[in-house]
């Protein structure tokens, strides 16, 4: 086996299990895809939209850490002892991500950078018992592990909202588009408590969902996330406070180029 592939008669490939897509899918995606192609009637040749109006949104789980972990010791460094009570159910929380395409100067310097934010879903509740580490009623962060509709609109409208607006151009003109997979949490473009809470400050903001089973055409499918998750999984972590701490760091430090070859 390892000559043929030495020899080019054999090559490793790689398989993974694709989204299975009926008719409906594919011309949802084809309609999709259309809409985003421009016509000029100064050139014949048909353009693809900027998108710079647009901002993906999309759930990540984040784990406390891995079952299993590749390091790299010197020959008489002592393996690492990494324990858990029940490796099934490591602490983990969901993360709301917002991101954009990034805009550059014509110098090369980024004027809009495409992290608006990551939100996780946790909430403080009052601790119920005294332990070594704190008194009961100390406010504590806690996972939220069902992420509703009543949660998504609330994050949307409470945080990512205000983000957009503070982050954005001055000189956006025009809708800016929240584009959400089609996951049962997310909210209808018609909510009318989304609605009302999108025209303010000038702004028109939008919801619209991509199509159905198509995950690679939101930017934090195609690697975004990933490029995260390794950052953070450097990170030695004990509490849920310091797994949103080290997410939040990932998000800073990963680099804008991770995010425009995906644009």
């Amino acid at each position: 086996m390892h000559r043929h592939i030495k020899e080019g008669e054999l090559r490793p490939h790689m398989n993974a299990i694709k989204p299975k897509l009926t008719v409906e899918n594919k011309r949802a995606r084809l309609e999709f895809c259309l809409s985003k192609v421009t016509r000029s009637l100064s050139s014949p040749i048909p353009k693809f939209h900027d998108m710079f109006n647009v901002v993906h949104i999309d759930e990540k789980w984040f784990y406390m850490s891995k079952p299993s972990k590749c390091y790299y010791l010197v020959p008489d460094e002592n393996e690492p002892l990494r324990t858990y009570q029940r490796k099934k159910f490591i602490t983990q929380v969901m993360f709301l991500a917002t991101v954009a395409r990034p805009r550059f100067s014509e110098y090369g310097d980024e004027v809009f950078s495409r992290k608006i934010g990551i939100y996780p879903f946790t909430t403080l509740e009052p601790a119920k018992r005294s332990s070594k580490n704190q008194v009961a009623g100390t406010l504590e962060t806690k996972p939220i592990m069902s992420v509703t509709k009543e949660v998504t609109r609330s994050w949307l409208i409470e945080k990512v909202l205000p983000d957009i607006r503070a982050k954005w151009p001055q000189a956006h003109g025009g809708p800016i588009f929240i584009q959400q997979d089609n996951a049962k949490p997310h909210i209808d473009v018609n909510d009318s408590e989304f609605l009302q809470a999108t025209p303010r400050d000038g702004f028109d903001i939008p919801l619209c969902f991509q199509p159905p089973n198509s995950p690679y055409l939101n930017v934090l499918d195609l690697g975004f996330f990933r490029a995260i998750q390794s950052l953070q999984e450097q990170e030695a972590l004990g509490t849920i406070d310091e797994l949103v701490s080290a997410v939040y760091t990932s998000l800073k430090e990963c680099k804008h180029d991770n995010l425009t070859m995906y644009f």
